[in-house]
């Protein structure tokens, strides 16, 4: 009995962490993670205001991908008018991101949050980015900005 359990939770963990091994290219109407709408989004001037006002914003944002982990899509970066990108994780790690979608306008459906973000860890943002080395090293002041835990990632086009 035991090792069918063990089996069970082998198998189960296997099938997890080889889940998604191809990632569907970005077009529009294509989701990732949870399936949503673009209904009620705000866009990121928006979601700036209500973060003055708040300190947490849980809803829809619209926004262009300017930039999207190089190493297996695990981030990417909406633009701001104004502002450094707002960064956007995906909760648990449960998908990831096509390198085509840098450019693709999407919506977003998770938590936002202002936060301030370590020198450690925007070194290794910027390494997984590709930045090179020279780059990584003029990061020496931690930042305060936007930051998304998303559960949806919608392409609109």
């Amino acid at each position: 009995m035991k090792k069918i359990i063990l089996l069970a939770v082998g198998l189960g963990f296997g099938t997890i962490a080889f889940a998604q091994t191809t990632i569907t290219p970005a077009g529009a109407g294509i989701t990732y993670g949870k399936t949503l709408t673009a209904d009620n989004s705000v866009s990121t001037e928006v979601l700036n205001s209500t973060l003055s006002k708040d300190s947490v914003y849980t809803g829809k944002i619209t926004g262009t991908v300017v930039e999207v982990c190089k190493k297996k899509g695990c981030f990417m970066k909406i633009a701001q008018v104004k502002g450094a990108p707002i960064m956007v994780q995906f909760t648990d790690y449960a998908y990831f991101m096509p390198q085509n979608i840098v450019g693709k306008t999407v919506v977003v459906e998770g938590k936002a949050k202002v936060k301030e973000t370590s020198v450690a860890r925007l070194k290794h943002y910027a390494a997984d980015a590709g930045k090179s080395i020279e780059e990584i090293a003029m990061i020496s002041e931690p930042k305060k900005d936007i930051s998304i835990m998303a559960d949806g990632v919608l392409v609109v086009k």
